[in-house]
């Protein structure tokens, strides 16, 4: 306790500009080099009397041209050839010879020159970013540049490279293994398409460019290496894969013995020993990401690394005059701008002893074992850490999904349970309650499930056909009376009012009311029929024999409460529904369980068997059977008045209302939380389907009724969450906004809890900036990360462009802000937002959804990706501005209850820009399975149809015949093969 004490104490004051005056370490810092754009990366001859560096000054050239400059007569030539790019220079030692990196032989070179001057004259200034350019190979040549001599061929950035001490050997960076490209693994090509640093390895060869050797197989960039001045050893930094993080690490010339030096949680790079070999001077971004500061650490890094440089601007790329008493480096310091834009070099006397001195002060480094033991309050099962880490999200996502919280249904002991665990976190992370909430909760009431009462009546009447009789009369002499039996003759409808009704029986069709955008009715299932007062016997679901595109069409207008609404609007007293025997699941009851969650229709309405159906028509001398099949073509409109039977139903519904609770919690702008402040809301839900009982499940056979543990859906999310409160808690950065975050539960039963959030918020929405909420973070593939809802804004793709750079995923990026998750609800209160999603999988909604299948490394990824994005918008002006998206689809949505046909396929739905639907998997022998379809598939045709898109897919499924085989066309590793496909009812 005590030596982490002294360890934090010291960080602290190491940080500290009072404590860390450059001062201390280098005197007299003057700039070097004034002429050209910019110039930087300069080293000593072995001699010190002259450098070699890379500057734009050239103005033949807009790129960097290699010079040296003769520190005793300040005169400067150039060494490259004037053409084309070239970086990363060395003097030789022991000759006249020096090395750099060109691309001086690639023929597009002097293109690219015009192209850049072209650029620059249009006063467009391109971002800043580290050219990996193909074509650099490295080159050796004469001090006055001649004789030039290659010495490296190979496809792919050759660049970074160092001479031995002695001159014989050259290490330097590559990135060869990433070529051809084409040959590359799917996942590797993507990535190579954002971030082709990622292949950086490092190699060593002889002075002559023989015996080539790679030394490195890590992923992740590892470059700009480095030999100790004894030559044993060699210095360079290692990326982590995502491209966030960088050390310092030391290794043998064989690439045995790699040692760390670095645990500094930031970008550290750019390392360069001490000419006594005990120290290594390096640059970093410990103070924040774009502030780059030089560090001293100790050769073996048993010391945490000191603070050198303390002037606002970039300092970086330092090295040591051969003497040790010189300090060169390049900086922008006294200009504007950040990064290496307008750099310039810089040179200083270096007080070794100071340096030494410090280091002898400084507590030992702090190693990642001993930070998981010793930087947080130790948890019941695992010690968190305010950063993100893997070992926390694991911890996260065991406790959420485990077999004791049961699923986390809304409104069950498991929901609460994990509330709980949620609120534990949020208190330890220091998290405040929302001001006026009571707690960190707030509760929402809904119905959770609709039970039949004992008085469901269902019975017909054979009365007199005489319209001049009232209905009372008529049915006080009817001569006949039949009862129907609940449960298997008919069922309530979960949408239905309650009470008793009765009326004569009329078949309205489908009972589709469809509207053009005329507004004239392209269907209408009552224009030759007067409803008023009576029971409207309708078919579920649309006409079987329409065309797709007439289907895609009226499905947006076949929900059950669509048509309950038009048969009330006509004055019916009550609606029967049937599924015919041409359509899917035929005769079957619909089951109470669908559609539960909303309000009644205001009309009594029940379903109905095929021959219940039959027998209360029966006296017209019709079948459904015959009806529906003159009705399947779509161009008859039939319609029956039955005046001599009479039905009267009675419905008791008894609903069951549940209690669901969100969970808040705020992380204040510095400084405190004003009634203006402004806020980011970071949201994820945390509830599952329980046992999956409800019209959710995708279970298999064998699974009904396991516990449905969620691990992706949504444990994932929720472990991002809390890792994300934590990391921007600890941070040092000001807050200039504040944030809420916002664990939803109600999510899987109709986004209720953000809805109820954004409907009674306990904030002022006004001064909610955006959402961005995450949803199945935990299955990665292929390096895939879709992020939806781009389109709520227009600033969102800049922004995910910045923070992608180093992130380094393949984006998929979806425009449609309209999404089956919680953002929806802040969208629709014009609050833009961004949804995060590592795609579906066979595991989806299923009791296989476990913890063992999370990919934890790349989970940790996304949370600190997303944690960059929020960064971004509560320490920076950007305020996303809302933007208009039109719903794709115009009218009501036909919802689960007119979803017809199964096949059995997963959409990968982080697959965006891909042409036709890519498939993350098929479910067991379902009839994708057993036509052959396997994930990765991409359908691009089905039933005759094109399939351009998810939604080209969904509405195709509505055209085909359930049990009648179609063609299905794929595309699989660039072939196109025609399989053949039964579709079953769903």
């Amino acid at each position: 306790g005590t030596r982490f004490m002294r360890i934090l104490i010291f960080l602290l004051l190491s940080v500290s500009a009072a404590w860390a005056d450059e001062a201390r370490f280098i005197t007299r810092a003057r700039q070097l080099t004034f002429d050209g754009r910019r110039s930087g990366e300069g080293y000593f001859d072995p001699a010190g009397g002259k450098l070699i560096f890379q500057s734009e000054r050239d103005p033949a050239n807009p790129f960097y041209q290699i010079y040296i400059l003769d520190l005793t007569t300040g005169e400067s030539g150039r060494v490259s050839p004037g053409t084309g790019k070239t970086t990363c220079s060395f003097f030789r030692p022991g000759s006249g010879k020096v090395l750099f990196s060109s691309t001086h032989l690639d023929g597009e070179s002097e293109n690219l020159q015009r192209a850049e001057f072209e650029l620059r004259a249009s006063g467009q200034q391109r971002r800043y970013s580290w050219d990996y350019d193909e074509q650099f190979d490295i080159f050796e040549a004469n001090q006055d540049g001649s004789s030039i001599r290659r010495l490296t061929d190979a496809l792919g950035y050759d660049a970074e490279a160092s001479y031995s001490p002695d001159g014989s050997k050259i290490v330097f960076c590559s990135i060869r293994s990433a070529y051809p490209l084409d040959t590359l693994p799917a996942q590797e090509r993507q990535l190579a398409e954002v971030d082709l640093s990622y292949f950086g390895e490092i190699f060593i060869m002889n002075a002559d460019g023989t015996d080539q050797t790679r030394l490195t197989f890590t992923p992740g960039y590892d470059g700009g290496p480095f030999f100790s001045p004894d030559g044993t050893r060699i210095v360079w930094r290692r990326f982590t894969p995502d491209g966030l993080q960088a050390d310092i690490y030391t290794m043998a010339l064989d690439g045995s013995g790699v040692r760390r030096i670095t645990e500094f949680g930031s970008m550290s790079w750019a390392p360069y020993f001490h000419p006594s070999g005990d120290t290594i001077i390096f640059g970093s971004n410990k103070l924040g990401f774009e502030n780059f500061e030089l560090f001293i650490v100790d050769a073996l890094g048993e010391k945490e690394p000191v603070q050198v440089t303390t002037t606002e601007g970039f300092d970086g790329l330092p090295v040591f005059s051969p003497g040790g008493d010189q300090l060169l480096w390049t900086s922008t310091r006294y200009k504007s701008g950040s990064g290496r834009e307008g750099g310039q070099l810089f040179i200083a006397a270096w007080n070794d002893a100071a340096a030494r001195a410090a280091l002898d002060e400084a507590p030992l480094r702090v190693k990642s074992e001993a930070k998981l033991a010793t930087q947080s309050p130790p948890a019941p099962v695992h010690g968190f850490v305010p950063e993100i880490v893997e070992a926390d999200l694991k911890s996260h996502v065991e406790f959420l999904a485990s077999e004791s919280l049961e699923g986390r249904l809304t409104g069950t002991e498991g929901e609460r349970l994990a509330a709980e665990y949620i609120i534990d976190r949020y208190e330890a992370i220091g998290l405040e309650p929302i001001a006026g909430i009571g707690g960190f909760t707030t509760q929402f009431s809904f119905t959770a499930a609709v039970h039949a009462g004992r008085d469901n009546r269902l019975e017909s009447l054979r009365v007199e056909p005489n319209p001049h009789v009232t209905l009372e009369e008529r049915i006080a002499s009817a001569s006949e009376t039949e009862a129907f039996v609940f449960d298997e003759d008919f069922s309530p409808l979960a949408l239905s009012d309650e009470g008793e009704t009765q009326g004569v029986v009329a078949f309205a069709g489908y009972g589709l009311v469809v509207p053009s955008e005329g507004g004239e009715l392209l269907y209408d299932s009552y224009a030759d029929l007067d409803a008023e007062g009576k029971i409207i016997l309708v078919l579920r679901f649309v006409p079987e024999d329409v065309s797709p595109e007439t289907r895609q069409i009226y499905n947006r207008y076949a929900g059950l409460r669509y048509k309950a609404l038009q048969a009330r609007e006509r004055g019916a007293a009550g609606l029967l529904v049937v599924s015919g025997p041409n359509s899917p699941n035929a005769g079957s009851l619909v089951s109470l369980g669908l559609d539960f969650g909303g309000a009644s229709s205001g009309i009594i309405v029940a379903s109905v068997n095929i021959e219940t159906a039959n027998r209360l028509l029966a006296s017209s001398g019709k079948t459904i059977q015959e009806l529906q099949s003159a009705l399947d073509s779509g161009e008859e409109r039939i319609t029956l008045s039955v005046d001599d039977t009479v039905v009267r139903l009675n419905v008791d519904l008894e609903p069951e209302t549940r209690t669901g609770h969100n969970v808040l919690g705020l992380l204040p702008p510095t400084g405190g939380l004003r009634a203006d402040s402004e806020l980011l809301v970071i949201g994820a839900h945390y509830d599952h389907l329980g046992r999956g009982k409800g019209g959710n499940s995708l279970a298999g056979k064998g699974e009904e009724g396991e516990v449905h543990p969620g691990a992706d859906d949504n444990a994932s999310g929720v472990a991002a969450l809390l890792e994300i409160a934590g990391a921007l808690a600890s941070s040092p950065l000001r807050r200039d906004r504040g944030v809420i975050f916002a664990a939803w539960s109600g999510e899987e039963i109709g986004l209720l809890g953000s809805s109820s959030f954004c409907k009674d918020p306990p904030v002022e929405l006004s001064l909610v900036i955006a959402n961005l909420n995450m949803d199945m973070l935990g299955r990665m593939q292929e390096n895939r990360l879709s992020v939806q809802g781009v389109g709520s804004s227009g600033d969102w793709r800049g922004l995910l462009e910045r923070k992608n750079v180093l992130a380094g995923f393949s984006l998929a990026l979806g425009e449609d802000p309209y999404l089956p998750t919680d953002s929806t609800s802040f969208y629709l209160k014009e609050i833009p937002g961004l949804h995060f999603f590592s795609g579906a999988h066979e595991d989806y909604h299923r009791p296989t959804d476990t913890p063992d299948r999370i990919n934890y490394a790349d989970l940790d990824r996304a949370a600190e990706f997303i944690e960059s994005i929020a960064r971004e918008l509560i320490t920076k002006p950007l305020r996303p501005a809302y933007a208009e998206v039109q719903p794709r689809t115009k009218g009501p949505q036909g919802g689960r209850d007119v979803m017809r046909a199964y096949l059995g396929t997963i959409p990968d739905y982080a697959s965006e820009g891909i042409k036709g639907t890519k498939l993350s998997g098929v479910s067991s022998g379902a009839p994708a399975d057993k036509a052959g379809i396997k994930g990765g598939d991409i359908i691009v045709e089905l039933a005759g149809q094109k399939i351009e898109n998810i939604y080209d897919y969904t509405y195709a499924l509505d055209a085909v015949k359930i049990g009648e085989p179609v063609e299905v066309v794929i595309e699989r590793d660039g072939e196109r093969i025609t399989l053949t496909i039964i579709p079953e009812a769903r």
